[in-house]
């Protein structure tokens, strides 16, 4: 994730920071899909989560006992997500504890659920924060989430939310059949004095691998990132910061730096102060500062990895899983640098982007350390070589979206799970 509000206010300050590198921390943020059942059926799902009972999810009394792990295992971050969490009749039983434990408690929720009746609820719960995705305006929204009239329905549980004082923010996945909508939404979350805008790349996963024909073209992604940066940037000199984050897509990081190398020429002590906060940053964490625990106890690297089950809580401990390096996938995501190939192992930047989404690199290619094809900077930005990878690597670069997939239900498809799984 990158926080563009903090490292656009040192940018835009007068004086620079102080560099402070940052504190790793005690251990990994956890999402934790606590139920797959869900009223929607989004377009980009990663759980390819329905309007039906899933068998083998846990029940209060194990997510009891796996959050008392997750907290000895250093855990102080915890995502509740879905599905959509707010249909499990013990969804405030489990976010009470979590903060009763002092754990930061986030709340991921479509927001159709969020009504007069519950919202005290969920209040006084003392959720650190809600996010609602909001996938366009109105009938775009609709039909990304298969449901008409949702896009009023998650509007009443944000504006529910914000007048019961909680923070509660928007995250939108652009594609090329809603990137239209970006402006509008932008609009909205200021006219609605909304907390935070998470900007979300699509990603290889569940439904979003399904529908990946559609992701968004690099041209429009570049157009879309500016947008933001202009919108957050504008926000601080309105002196009404706004929380303004992009994820699923560290390449963000070095088109943000390289924005600022271009606009800020007079800011040079500031833009070098950007630089060393984005290589502390250090891009992808998947598998090192990012984890993920799905409805049946399986812990994956992050929430696009369900393919690959690397143990499950209901059999070992969650730290014994989240250190075992026997799995390849985990023994590379925990390497530095990770052994990425091709374009990304020529990239002068590897360090910052830590060799971006692996995901989708393996859902095309079947290899997880070869480049990611949705990286939007050119060669040149990126002090490639021409020539220094494979003709495979440039096709797939640019006609990703052109080769054919079937879906796959995530019950009946090969896993690959590591020796314990």
């Amino acid at each position: 994730m990158l926080r563009l509000t903090t490292y656009l206010q040192g940018l835009l300050s007068e004086q620079p920071d102080r560099f402070v590198p940052a504190r790793k921390p005690s251990g990994p943020v956890v999402i934790w899909n606590l139920i797959r059942r869900c009223n929607l059926t989004c377009q980009h799902c990663y759980a390819s989560a329905a309007n039906k009972d899933f068998a083998g999810e846990l029940d209060t009394a194990e997510v009891f006992r796996v959050m008392d792990d997750l907290y000895d295992s250093g855990v102080r971050v915890l995502i509740l997500s879905g599905g959509e969490p707010l249909m499990r009749s013990d969804i405030f039983e489990i976010a009470a504890r979590a903060k009763a434990k002092g754990m930061y408690t986030g709340l991921s929720s479509n927001g159709t659920l969020i009504d007069e009746h519950n919202v005290g609820h969920i209040a006084s719960v003392g959720f650190d924060y809600i996010g609602v995705s909001l996938d366009g305006i109105g009938a775009t929204h609709d039909a990304f989430r298969g449901l008409p009239g949702s896009f009023e329905q998650s509007m009443r549980g944000i504006r529910l939310c914000h007048a019961h004082g909680m923070k509660v923010g928007v995250r939108f996945t652009m594609t090329e059949e809603n990137a239209h909508d970006l402006p509008a939404l932008l609009k909205l979350v200021e006219d609605e004095d909304i907390d935070k805008f998470y900007f979300s790349h699509l990603n290889y996963a569940g439904r979003g691998n399904a529908n990946r024909e559609t992701d968004a073209l690099h041209q429009r992604t570049r157009w879309a990132m500016d947008m933001l940066i202009d919108a957050c940037a504008q926000s601080i000199r309105n002196d009404r910061p706004r929380e303004f984050v992009t994820g699923n897509n560290d390449a963000d990081g070095v088109y943000l730096l390289q924005w600022a190398q271009r606009n800020f020429p007079d800011r040079e002590e500031q833009v070098k102060q950007l630089e060393q906060k984005l290589y502390s940053w250090g891009g992808n964490s998947s598998g090192v500062n990012v984890a993920n625990i799905d409805n049946r106890g399986y812990v994956h690297p992050d929430t696009m990895w369900w393919k690959i089950r690397l143990g499950n809580v209901k059999e070992r401990s969650f730290g014994e899983i989240w250190q075992d390096t026997s799995h390849p996938l985990m023994a590379g995501l925990k390497q530095s640098p990770r052994p990425v190939t091709g374009r990304c192992a020529n990239c002068q930047y590897l360090t910052l982007c830590n060799g971006n989404t692996r995901v989708r690199a393996w859902e095309l290619t079947g290899d997880y350390w070869t480049a990611d094809p949705a990286c939007y900077l050119s060669d040149a930005e990126l002090g490639i070589t021409p020539g220094s990878y494979s003709e495979e690597e440039h096709r797939l670069a640019r006609r990703l979206r052109s080769i054919p997939i079937q879906p796959v239900s995530l019950d009946d498809q090969e896993v690959a799970p590591c020796a314990h799984a």
